[in-house]
């Protein structure tokens, strides 16, 4: 296939590289310039436990990029995405579409931007980093699935998922892409609060004092998600029954469990979420999945005091206001006993 691929870091880039390898024409498009001269004087290298190789690519910034392409993967971070679309669309041939290879519910605004006809979701939990020009690093295996917005199966998608499978032998195809998708914002929330501390991903899961906090935060978000009529899937030990307002309390620490399992495995031990903030020091995607879920919640008349509040936290964090600890996560538990009074 001939892809355009508009972000080249941890996402675009691991997936791309499995791309070339497999004989794919891959053009890359990203906003950092050192990236971009790095892959095309040294290529792409892919590090890690997973794989190591290096594959000559070619790469652009947008504003060097000329010609249109048929099949565009977008790889970049969720608060991005609206003004990515406006720079890509002008590549987009008229029988184009978009993969949105993001986290987040992009694909809402994605298909609101170029339609939905146009738009194909995709959900990834592979770990991968961004480390420096030219270099990513794969640290760890994780779901891979494919789908149409409206449920229907198509050529387009058995398509795709033959290429996703060049990168991962176990991708798969969906009929309910926003499962998976709402699946991942609760995942992605009890992520959030564990970027608050310096604790690995695992680490921060499987401290029993705050079990219960992440419990009630992932039921926050399904909460929503059932609002919107929407069935969650699961994925990695993510068990969204579990997170249920029926759950029972020994369901939702088994799958808690299960997660710590899961990233216990992976050389990727802590978020993207904690690089943005104590690594890179830049703004995260939380106004785009936090802030998108508290909308979401208040059009339903629903409340999410711990989502709001670790929001508030990440905001204060990224402004130098509030460094990572446990007590952050501390604060989220005291906001959850709260409201059990």
């Amino acid at each position: 296939m001939r892809l355009l691929i508009w972000g080249a870091g941890a996402i675009g880039g691991t997936i791309g590289a499995y791309f070339i390898k497999a004989g794919h024409d891959v053009t890359f498009v990203d906003l950092a310039a050192d990236h971009v001269a790095a892959i095309n004087e040294k290529g792409l290298r892919i590090e890690g436990p997973i794989d190591n190789f290096t594959v000559e690519a070619r790469a652009f910034t947008p504003a060097d990029l000329t010609g249109q392409w048929e099949t565009l993967l977008l790889c970049t971070k969720g608060h991005h995405t609206e003004s990515a679309m406006g720079l890509l669309e002008p590549h987009l041939s008229d029988n184009g579409y978009v993969v949105s290879v993001q986290n987040g519910l992009n694909e809402a605004l994605i298909a609101r931007l170029i339609g939905e006809e146009r738009t194909v979701g995709s959900f990834v939990n592979f770990g991968a980093d961004y480390l420096q020009p030219g270099v990513i690093h794969y640290g760890g295996r994780g779901a891979v699935v494919l789908g149409e917005l409206n449920g229907h199966m198509t050529e387009r998608l058995n398509d795709l998922h033959s290429l996703f499978l060049s990168f991962d032998d176990r991708a798969i195809t969906t009929q309910n892409i926003w499962g998976y998708l709402w699946g991942k914002m609760a995942y992605g929330a009890l992520l959030y609060a564990t970027a608050l501390t310096d604790a690995s991903i695992a680490d921060a899961l499987a401290a029993e004092s705050y079990r219960d906090v992440f419990i009630a935060l992932g039921k926050e978000v399904l909460v929503v998600a059932a609002a919107k009529s929407v069935k969650p899937e699961g994925f990695n030990g993510f068990n969204p029954l579990a997170f249920m307002p029926e759950a029972s309390p020994a369901m939702s620490q088994a799958s808690l469990r299960e997660m710590v399992a899961f990233n216990q495995k992976s050389a990727k031990t802590h978020s993207g979420i904690y690089r943005d903030l104590a690594v890179r020091k830049r703004k995260t995607e939380a106004d785009a999945h936090l802030g998108m879920m508290i909308a979401l919640a208040k059009e339903a008349d629903l409340d999410m005091p711990l989502t709001e509040k670790i929001l508030e936290l990440i905001h204060e964090i990224e402004e130098g206001k509030r460094s990572l600890s446990w007590e952050n996560l501390e604060l989220v538990k005291t906001i959850h006993e709260a409201g059990k009074v």
